[in-house]
């Protein structure tokens, strides 16, 4: 059988591509669910879905109002293992992330009790000059000062819009200072361009990761699993140490060492399949490390099947089976509490595509309204193909439809029509720059910093304490509201329809013939 994922070659296959990927839907959860027909996707088979292809019915937006590129995903990945570098042959614009990443990463570190540190990510500051006779040079003197000034285990080199354009080789640059300083120099190709989703920037930066990085030979530890995250708090070594497993957390804040390893360990698991999918299908095709297939650790159901499936692939069942019920009974009071103290309380949902299943998970658990939920994008399938990893039929089947379920990538305006329709008491958030938005309807947010919070049994109870804590402020978002003014025009807020752009984008030109008129 075809390998899923090709090692052989520099550039990674986007996620629209390889699995279909969305940005842009509105329906019911059910819904998606049925158009994506995950279980034919994974197995390859085509003919049995009605829709031609097996190819969604994405909304097409006539604009994009802010979001961010696969270049800034690596940044935030390569850009934040411990000791390697990061150099983004890129315009200085492209490095303006560096600011809000340096602060994570720092804060990460220590979350995880690691040495505070700053990031080590250089700009090769393209100019005028540079696109019109190419800037390799540039690129081969800032790996030469990185390697001065830091030693590195390794080299990452991100692309840009920039250097995709003029057609840089960066490769060749890669190998021949590899074979120079003797340590790995990777390119990830990531220009922001590539892909219409952020998320193929992460399995740019994994499938270098995989080429280059990773043991070819390695010597299994029986005991060690990889843990695919971003830079949450440790919530994994508690819970695999009762099945007697250490953990190996990348690549947020791991070291080389710690990259090198991943062929090592006895299985992988992730916190979120938009994030662990193409590092955990390429390690098990190409190094034989199993993918711990089953539903994500969030609820009940979800960390009951997930302990046992890591109990069984690492032949721990006795074990998994022990802390079940040790937790099941140790959480079960607290969470009873926090059910009648949330009793009747609605809840909403704006974050990553796996990651919004799993906490939908988390608040239905703790008998909270959930209407709605707007999701960054969608993957109809991910990379193993497996039914056990369908996070949104796992969502739906176990816990319910979302009868509002909306596909929008970080479209702002779009926001204001979804809240108003669902009208919930609070909001769950990952990307901060929505909540300001729900802060002006009165709505306080979460923004789910760390993204370890609901994870697990505990995580249930993490969550609950926190929608308690930001209810608890719903007088000053009432506040708020009673004195700002929404940025929008009249005519936009009387529509119900939030992708009514996208549908009639001749409106747009009216608009714009209205203007001119009025002049």
């Amino acid at each position: 059988m075809a390998k899923k994922i090709n090692l052989d070659i520099t550039e990674v296959q986007s996620r629209e591509q390889r699995l279909g990927t969305i940005i842009a839907w509105d329906g019911t959860g059910a819904e998606l669910h049925r158009q994506s027909a995950y279980a034919l996707r994974g197995s390859g088979e085509r003919k049995g879905c009605k829709e031609k292809g097996c190819k969604l019915c994405e909304i097409k937006g006539p604009f994009s109002q802010g979001s961010v590129c696969s270049e800034q995903m690596v940044e935030c990945q390569a850009g934040n293992v411990r000791d390697a570098v990061l150099i983004q042959h890129s315009p200085i614009g492209c490095g303006a992330g560096q600011v809000p990443y340096n602060s994570i990463y720092r804060n990460g570190l220590a979350m995880r009790h690691h040495e505070v540190e700053n990031i080590r990510i250089i700009n090769t500051n393209l100019q005028e000059s540079d696109m019109v006779f190419g800037a390799l040079n540039k690129l081969k003197q800032s790996i030469e000062d990185a390697w001065e000034r830091y030693k590195p285990k390794a080299i990452f080199i991100g692309t840009s819009c920039a250097t995709g354009i003029i057609g840089e080789d960066i490769e060749s640059v890669a190998v021949e200072k590899e074979e120079k300083l003797g340590i790995p120099v990777i390119p990830l190709m990531c220009e922001g361009f590539r892909s219409k989703h952020w998320s193929t920037g992460f399995d740019a930066t994994q499938h270098g990761i995989l080429r280059q990085i990773v043991k070819r030979n390695p010597a299994k530890q029986e005991d060690l699993v990889n843990v695919i995250n971003l830079w949450g708090s440790d919530v994994f070594t508690p819970m695999l140490a009762e099945l007697n497993l250490r953990v190996n957390y990348v690549v947020d804040l791991a070291s080389v060492d710690d990259l090198a390893q991943l062929s090592e360990a006895a299985a992988t698991v992730g916190f979120c399949y938009t994030l662990s999918s193409y590092m955990a299908a390429g390690l098990e095709e190409s190094f034989g490390v199993p993918e711990v297939k089953a539903p994500m650790p969030y609820g009940f159901h979800g960390t009951d099947e997930w302990l046992r499936e890591i109990g069984r692939v690492t032949n721990r069942e006795a074990l998994a089976e022990q802390y079940i019920e040790k937790e099941h009974k140790r959480v079960a009071p607290r969470i009873v509490e926090l059910k009648k103290k949330l009793k009747g309380i609605k809840g909403y949902v704006a974050t990553g595509s796996a990651y919004a299943h799993g906490l939908i998970q988390v608040l239905r658990e703790l008998g909270i309204t959930v209407d709605g939920s707007l999701a960054f994008h969608h993957d109809p399938v991910y990379d193993s193909g497996d039914p056990k990893e369908d996070s949104l039929g796992h969502l739906i089947e176990h816990y319910g439809d979302i009868k509002s379920f909306n596909i929008s990538n970080r479209q702002q305006y779009q926001l204001y029509a979804f809240l108003k329709d669902t009208k919930p008491d609070f909001m769950l958030i990952r990307h901060n720059g929505l909540a300001p938005l729900a802060s002006k309807l009165g709505i306080p947010a979460a923004p789910l910093g760390d993204e370890h919070i609901a994870i697990g049994y505990q995580g249930i109870i993490n969550l609950g304490e926190t929608i308690l804590e930001i209810l608890a402020h719903k007088k000053f978002h009432d506040d708020i509201k009673a004195h700002v003014k929404l940025p929008y025009r009249k005519w936009w807020l009387e529509q119900s329809d939030p992708y009514i752009l996208a549908k009639k984008p001749e409106l747009i030109e009216d608009y714009l013939d209205d203007i001119k008129g009025a002049k």
